[in-house]
């Protein structure tokens, strides 16, 4: 099974969302700040830049794209290839290093494609926000959809687990790391798996005014 499917299915649901924090000039962070953001993504091959140069990963091209709006930040690429959320959360604690002010969480694809139990993978991802959260550390949740081939019943209990997560730990939403990407074989490596560069530059402009309202917050909480 491959990603693609995954994002083919679910692209409507996708769009039916919406995330919590749109309107990020407003609340971005000031320009000329004096200490950049330390922020780390925590995620799988998708984010962690799977089959590019280090210099396409997301990671670095969002860090790109935020310093051109003028907000200073200092970027960990935490993705691991073929990590699953509770994947994620056994690592929590060294790939989140001690004063980190931010941390997206990209996980959960790899758990939807292996058809993994969808309560196991909301309890490793609501494990990974509270312990953020203890840590006083800010977190933007960015959602995934489950593939059709598990069936309505799997699909509905797993796509579920990223909006309820966001309404109840009260942490930001991105509904769908992959959109205006999925499904798209120009933007897609020939696995049909992994964003290409030009994928991966969509991706971060499509989620960046929700990373500047993001951080926007973080700093108006700070100031």
């Amino acid at each position: 099974m491959h990603i693609l499917v995954l994002l083919m299915g679910l692209m409507t649901a996708a769009s039916a969302q919406t995330p919590s924090l749109e309107k990020a000039p407003e609340n971005a962070p000031a320009q000329g700040s004096a200490k950049p953001i330390k922020m780390v993504v925590l995620g799988d091959s998708l984010s962690a830049g799977y089959g590019l140069p280090a210099a396409a990963a997301f990671p670095v091209r969002l860090q790109k794209a935020l310093e051109a709006k003028g907000i200073k930040v200092e970027m960990t690429n935490a993705g691991v290839s073929g990590d699953t959320a509770s994947g994620g959360r056994e690592r929590l604690d060294w790939s989140v290093a001690d004063g980190t002010a931010a941390v997206i969480v990209e996980l959960g694809a790899n758990d939807a494609l292996r058809g993994i139990d969808p309560a196991v993978t909301r309890a490793a991802l609501t494990d990974i926000i509270t312990k953020l959260q203890a840590r006083k550390i800010a977190v933007l949740l960015c959602g995934m959809l489950a593939p059709p081939n598990y069936g309505s019943e799997y699909a509905a209990k797993f796509n579920a687990i990223y909006p309820d997560l966001s309404k109840s730990l009260g942490v930001p939403l991105y509904p769908f790391f992959l959109d205006g990407v999925a499904a798209d074989a120009k933007l897609n490596q020939a696995d049909g798996m992994h964003p290409t560069a030009e994928g991966v530059d969509i991706v971060v402009k499509n989620i960046l005014p929700t990373v500047e309202a993001f951080l926007g917050a973080i700093s108006g909480q700070r100031s």
